[in-house]
């Protein structure tokens, strides 16, 4: 059991900010003070079981707030919601009075670690999907962990702009235009995906009106793009089905890996999520991809693609491609850990 630490939610709180959701900061903040004995939630959230910060309790009680504005089972707190401008004191009192008014479901909801499908990442991963097509002339099979709902699986069919620069399906509902600093990431090569399929612990689907729910909710309240491109992605997933499975990422690699076909290159991907993963689990991935990338030949080549924190480095991801045969591995870019921003450097 591990005492209640105001740290993590300040330490939330700034990210938040930084992140452009100052809205979200604030709720971080209150959630701090307001939290006491007297809620289920606010026992729980006191005593924590485990590591708060890895845990993202804030997070979770964020996003518990946002489900009740969302499903509109709080008008008084949805009134004070983005768009709408409240004063701190009215929304102090109208968390409160939420966090008493619907314990049991906050309670219940912070349960399960946030689950997101943040669409921008798929402007960071594309450069480096079309790097991988050019230098092996082949289509790709795509494997996705921390895959959530799968919808970055879908990213050839999203339309995008980094400057002057554009590339896909001008008519996709899916609109990404990243800021570029510096010069724009090559575009060139043709892009054929011709498998796609991903695993997360705790997949969302869609077509669940709650879990659809829960995935919106863990959007912040300020960022109304977002939720913008959250569901013009379900549509396009909607349209265009994909493999997705609830497991290990290690069961999941060694399994897929096995089967990859030749005449492909298969892509291993993923985005902000490795750090969430046991140690083990990583360390069984990071086997099986070097015992395949060992195996793999001109006729089928590996790849690994992810957009992860680095050590040492903050305020921003990178993303890093390894690829077989030859085994190399290559820093592509610097980016924003929500696909704000790119800066190329392959």
């Amino acid at each position: 059991m591990s005492a209640f630490p105001k740290d993590h939610f300040e330490s939330q709180a700034r990210a938040c900010d930084r992140l452009g959701s100052p809205f979200t900061a604030r709720i971080c903040r209150l959630l701090a003070d307001l939290l006491d004995e007297a809620t289920a939630t606010g026992q729980k959230a006191l005593n924590w079981q485990g590591d708060p910060g890895a845990d993202a309790l804030a997070l979770r009680l964020c996003g518990a707030l946002h489900a009740l504005v969302l499903s509109g089972a709080d008008d008084e707190l949805a009134a004070q919601y983005p768009p709408n401008r409240t004063e701190e004191g009215v929304l102090r009192e109208a968390v409160q009075a939420a966090l008493r008014r619907h314990d049991a479901f906050i309670c219940g909801f912070i349960d399960s670690p946030p689950q997101t499908n943040e669409i921008a990442r798929s402007a960071m991963l594309l450069p480096g999907l079309l790097l991988v097509a050019r230098e092996t002339g082949m289509g790709l099979a795509l494997g996705e962990i921390g895959a959530s709902a799968g919808l970055n699986l879908n990213l050839d069919r999203f339309d995008y702009g980094y400057e002057n620069e554009s590339w896909g399906a001008a008519t996709s509902p899916v609109k990404l235009s990243p800021q570029v600093e510096g010069a724009p990431p090559p575009l060139d090569g043709r892009l054929a995906i011709v498998a796609r399929a991903g695993c997360d612990r705790m997949p969302v689907d869609i077509a669940d009106p709650g879990q659809r729910l829960r995935l919106k909710a863990y959007l912040w309240p300020d960022q109304p793009h977002r939720m913008d491109r959250l569901e013009a992605a379900m549509k396009v997933a909607e349209q265009h089905p994909f493999r997705l499975t609830g497991e290990d990422a290690a069961d999941f690699v060694e399994r897929e890996l096995a089967a990859r076909p030749d005449g492909a290159a298969y892509v291993l991907m993923h985005s902000i999520m490795w750090q969430y993963m046991p140690e083990t689990t990583k360390a069984r991935i990071e086997t099986a991809l070097e015992q395949a990338g060992a195996r793999a030949t001109d006729a089928a080549p590996l790849a690994h693609l992810r957009m992860e924190p680095t050590p040492g480095e903050s305020g921003h991801a990178v993303l890093s491609l390894t690829l077989w045969p030859g085994g190399a591995t290559r820093r592509l870019a610097r980016v924003d850990f929500h696909g704000r921003w790119i800066a190329w450097e392959g």
